[in-house]
């Protein structure tokens, strides 16, 4: 007998960006475990990043709820060019920040708790209370951020005692961008109150990482599984590999992303090998602040990099599979050993060796270890850094620079669909 689930989100085409990949194709491959989703969505969000060509995920037989959303970004947008830059994630250098930046940190962090969605909370729960109660499902399933869509989960079990499943694809309150929020001790205590209540009161926790699975585990008792991202399959396989060294990262590039040990180590070498110089090419796929193009001026490297902006997922594929190197970086950030970032998964499945800089002890390694993908370092380690470097441009003028994946499959999106399913 099929199973009918509703899946409260966010992020939906036209979105772009890896926020809303994971229930695309979760929603993707559920009908084939007999699965019938039903996805309930904002009908006017305010999306940062547009991506029409995700669009083509989504069948005609779908049934997509939507209702209207008010949000402050559009209001804040009135007063300051920032608010655009924010709603990326993009948090300005802390000692950049101007004061209208400040204050808008101030005001999202203590007025929208938990995020500028909770206004949506109220009248999402008016709505599918009514449609609930007319349409029966299995369960319902929310995912976060933003984490203001958990409360509607919170709320629909409480009143109707439906089967609630949680899904984090980031931390709550052990997020590392909490701590730019500005929050007031009220504030702190107000987002840890809710993070226990939702952790609590839902049947169960999906998380994208072990970390999260237990940071979590000291909150609550329930069950909490880990179901990481993953890659789907991909068709344009006949890309050329670009004829320069390239070194390719896709996504975005915070002001805290800064791997300054990979920059000096890439100047060092652009001025004691000349074939290096003539050779090589940094690709910027994505949003990068300008903190990260300031030290990139400074480590002399500017005019080797190719800025290319944000592009539909379908290009950062192309960019992903030409590329001679993928870079893959994390803030050096205690709280971000249990961030596995999305593209890291397609990163694995495009033939290109991944070179890592994040956190010590950083999940992200465990990971690449064990599918023979790549290898991740921490931003003390410029020396071993160097010594990759200069192995995979080895390799690169005889031809050979390329990885060799193993054990790739259980991170397909049609494998990870099934073990969600299990858990319905």
């Amino acid at each position: 007998m099929q199973k009918k689930v509703l899946i409260i989100t966010y992020y939906w085409p036209p979105a772009g960006g890896p926020g809303v990949q994971r229930w695309l194709k979760f929603v993707k491959y559920l009908p084939d475990f007999d699965v019938e989703p039903i996805v309930f969505v904002p009908e006017n969000p305010n999306y940062p990043m547009l991506d029409e060509s995700l669009g083509q995920d989504v069948t005609n037989s779908l049934q997509l709820l939507k209702l209207p959303i008010n949000e402050p970004y559009k209001l804040a947008r009135l007063f300051s060019k920032s608010s655009k830059t924010l709603s990326k994630g993009l948090i300005p250098d802390k000692r950049k920040q101007t004061m209208i930046e400040k204050l808008m940190l101030f005001i999202r962090g203590n007025f929208f708790i938990p995020d500028a969605r909770v206004g949506w909370v109220k009248p999402a729960i008016t709505f599918l209370t009514n449609f609930l109660k007319e349409n029966p499902i299995d369960a319902v399933i929310t995912t976060g951020p933003p984490h203001s869509l958990h409360l509607i989960g919170l709320q629909l079990k409480q009143q109707l005692n439906v089967k609630w499943l949680a899904d984090f694809r980031d931390p709550w309150t052990g997020i590392d961008y909490h701590k730019e929020l500005k929050l007031t001790k009220f504030s702190k205590e107000k987002h840890k109150a809710l993070e226990k209540q939702v952790l609590t009161i839902a049947d169960q926790i999906v998380v994208t990482s072990e970390l999260t699975k237990t940071e979590f585990s000291k909150i609550t008792s329930k069950p909490i599984e880990v179901i990481t991202n993953g890659y789907d399959v991909i068709t344009n396989t006949n890309t050329a590999l670009d004829s320069k060294f390239t070194m390719s990262h896709i996504g975005s590039l915070l002001s805290e992303r800064n791997p300054e040990n990979l920059w000096k180590v890439l100047e060092d070498l652009l001025k004691e090998d000349s074939q290096f110089a003539i050779s090589f090419q940094l690709n910027l796929v994505g949003a990068v602040s300008e903190t990260v193009m300031d030290s990139l001026r400074n480590y002399n490297l500017i005019n080797y990099v190719n800025r290319v902006g944000y592009v539909t997922h379908k290009e950062s594929i192309t960019y992903q599979k030409k590329a001679q190197v993928l870079l893959l970086i994390e803030s050096n950030i205690e709280s971000k050993q249990g961030i596995i970032p999305g593209k890291l998964f397609e990163y694995m499945v495009s033939n290109r060796p991944i070179l890592a800089i994040g956190p010590e002890s950083w999940e992200v390694n465990s990971i690449l270890n064990e599918t023979n993908t790549g290898t991740a370092f921490s931003y003390k380690d410029e020396t071993m850094i160097r010594s990759k470097i200069i192995e995979y441009f080895e390799a690169f003028k005889s031809g050979t620079l390329q990885s060799y994946a193993i054990g790739l499959k259980k991170y397909s999106r049609k494998a990870l669909t099934e073990r969600l399913v299990k858990l319905l």
